[in-house]
């Protein structure tokens, strides 16, 4: 008894000096780097996210996956962790993240529209092709200088910036190797974009998605499918009675890049990680 009782002491005593023991310093965990430009007479972030063994292998060089409202107060660090947790299951190919910050989402990725209504509550939009050539001719070349790519290039955007996927790949398709348009804001002008000819020509790889929004959104999409010309590589995914608008991007994210960035693991259905085509196109 009283050797246990000494015993307890002496673990009594090296427990009170550790908790009295200054703590280890902490040091900065850095996660990626950013560059400042400006595009629209505005200053905006551009943030990078490279792969954990990036600096390891000289040798290997990436996807590049660009990723609009990608600011640190944006979609920047879900999208970074969406994309991680793929790669770590296997669901979708490491790629670098570039995240791109808009300022005035309907100024920067949407095109003027005739809706009277919409022109009086959005003023400011309108300028999405300026924004797309900025981002041809200053984003893109800068990182491609900079960081070791593998030649493919991915846009990823939901709402309006769904909308300037889907107008980007409509209208300069070979800008990026794939596409990703989330929940589209497809009901923006009348409908316009859904109605513009799409033409004969297989363009990249598209995934498209609905969640809840209905109305001219889903008509436009309907339409926009209907329109897709023989062959093309596409994946729409119908997510209209489990997913609200509000909730489509961090729902579908991972299904999008498992659909645009595949890889050869058997194993994703085991684990419900299965890419959910209610329809599909082309070899995709």
């Amino acid at each position: 008894m009283q050797e246990r009782g000494a015993g307890g002491v002496i673990a009594l005593l090296v427990a009170a000096a550790l908790a009295t023991a200054p703590a280890p310093e902490p040091v900065p965990l850095t996660i990626g780097e950013t560059v400042t430009l400006e595009a629209l007479g505005e200053a905006r972030q551009i943030n990078i996210i490279l792969p954990p063994d990036y600096a390891a292998d000289p040798d290997k060089r990436w996807p590049v996956i660009y990723l609009l409202d990608g600011a640190m107060k944006q979609d920047l660090m879900m999208g970074a962790g969406l994309m991680r947790w793929g790669a770590l299951w296997g669901r979708s190919r490491d790629a670098i993240i570039v995240g791109i910050e808009t300022k005035d989402r309907q100024r920067e990725l949407l095109p003027p529209s005739a809706d009277p209504a919409e022109a009086k509550r959005w003023p400011s939009a309108g300028e999405s092709e300026s924004f797309r050539r900025w981002i041809a001719a200053t984003v893109k070349p800068m990182i491609e200088a900079r960081y070791r790519h593998d030649g493919t290039a991915f846009l990823v955007g939901e709402s309006a910036a769904g909308h300037f996927v889907v107008e980007t790949w409509a209208q300069d398709p070979g800008l990026f190797t794939g596409y990703a348009a989330i929940s589209p804001s497809l009901q923006w002008d009348f409908e316009a974009l859904s109605r513009r000819a799409v033409g004969e020509d297989k363009r990249p790889p598209l995934y498209l998605s609905l969640a809840d929004e209905g109305g001219a959104t889903e008509t436009a999409m309907e339409r926009l499918l209907k329109a897709l010309p023989e062959g093309q590589a596409y994946c729409f995914s119908d997510r209209r009675n489990q997913l609200r608008h509000a909730t489509a991007l961090h729902g579908l994210l991972p299904e999008a890049l498992q659909y645009l960035l595949p890889t050869s693991a058997d194993w994703l259905a085991d684990y419900g990680m299965v890419l959910r085509c209610e329809k599909r196109g082309g070899a995709g």
